[in-house]
């Protein structure tokens, strides 16, 4: 019955989205959203929150991209082509090399090439600005400093500002990098701090931009973590202060379960670091029923916090899953990025020290 209520779906926009069903689309995922956080807060036990299914983020991301697609260099368009981006981008899949790479890359690039092509002076360009951020390419980061320098609204060009210090941060620890994403904030502060952003500012993005430049940067100590594993027992990060740990936040819904615990078993059989001074330490934030049933099952049998609510997960401010630390015997921070191959070099290089 879905799958015709879809296809039915399809068919009444094959020539052609419209605001309507765009808006429609988004409203249906919204509230569904809603509705399971409500189920999940009533929820008296982790297995009764372990049987509520999340709504699928794919399933809305089809649907927009199957309403837009063809209508990108509408002015209509912008606003649900940001809202499909930014959900788009977090959903990745993790090759057998142990490679995150992104579900919907060509469909974002399409809405990338037509902001350049047809949008880059909008007035309404807010939203894109956050949704470049979350696409986290090359392209994107390229696209943001075209809106900070070409679009004539000062408060677009202060969010696309925010945008470029927030991106910024995956190229790394050095001065000039670290300089422009100060200069970057500046300006985010100066010309759009009122900027209403989901729920919150852009003055309050500034804030906990400068909070991860702080703490969360290359050679900072990173902060300690204090909560516990499936079964309610303690756990610090500091326990383990005396190895190279990979700290992994996952979770079994986004990133590719099976592909993840491939790569994390490997790792620890790698003779690179078995018998070594290391460890995988997760942060897993799906329901406490799931992670036990995975440790019962043997899928998981490497440390974990659990951390359904993404407590500890908001200290190292994720938003996206999964995402890897790599962190000295100091605690001191090498790598934050997507797991894989850069994480597991850190590690070697950290470990060979």
């Amino acid at each position: 019955m879905r799958a015709l209520l879809f296809l039915s779906f399809l068919t009444s926009i094959a020539c052609g989205g419209t605001p309507q069903q765009a808006a429609s689309v988004r409203t249906a995922y919204e509230t569904s959203l809603e509705a399971w956080a409500l189920k999940m807060q009533l929820a008296k036990t982790d297995a009764e929150r372990g049987a509520l299914e999340r709504p699928s983020p794919k399933v809305a991301a089809d649907r927009m991209w199957s309403v837009i697609q063809g209508d990108l260099a509408q002015k209509w368009a912008i606003e649900p082509a940001a809202w499909f981006v930014r959900l788009a981008a977090p959903l990745k899949e993790m090759d057998e090399a142990g490679t995150v790479r992104p579900l919907y890359r060509p469909e974002i690039a399409k809405v990338e090439q037509a902001v350049a092509s047809h949008h880059l002076q909008s007035p309404d360009l807010t939203p894109m600005c956050m949704a470049l951020v979350a696409a986290g390419d090359q392209q994107a980061l390229g696209m943001l400093r075209k809106i900070q320098k070409e679009n004539p609204d000062k408060k677009v060009a202060g969010v696309a500002a925010l945008g470029i210090a927030m991106m910024a941060k995956g190229l790394g620890d050095e001065g000039h990098v670290m300089r422009e994403r100060l200069t970057m904030l500046r300006m985010a502060i100066i010309d759009a701090a009122d900027v209403k952003i989901d729920r919150t500012t852009v003055a309050d993005l500034a804030k906990e931009e400068l909070y991860i430049i702080r703490h969360l940067s290359k050679g900072n100590v990173a902060p300690d973590l204090e909560g516990t594993d499936s079964g309610g027992r303690s756990m610090k990060l500091s326990d383990f202060g005396d190895k190279v740990v990979m700290l992994v936040f996952w979770n079994s819904k986004q990133g590719g379960e099976d592909s993840l615990l491939r790569w994390v078993s490997a790792l620890r059989r790698d003779e690179r670091f078995k018998g070594k001074a290391f460890e995988v330490v997760g942060v897993n934030s799906d329901p406490r029923e799931k992670l036990r049933d995975m440790q019962s099952n043997q899928l998981v049998d490497w440390p974990n916090f659990s951390d359904p609510l993404n407590e500890l997960g908001q200290v190292y401010r994720v938003g996206s899953w999964p995402l890897a630390y790599v962190l000295g015997p100091d605690r001191k921070i090498h790598y934050f990025g997507a797991v894989g191959t850069f994480a597991e070099v850190t590690a070697v290089a950290v470990l060979s020290e």
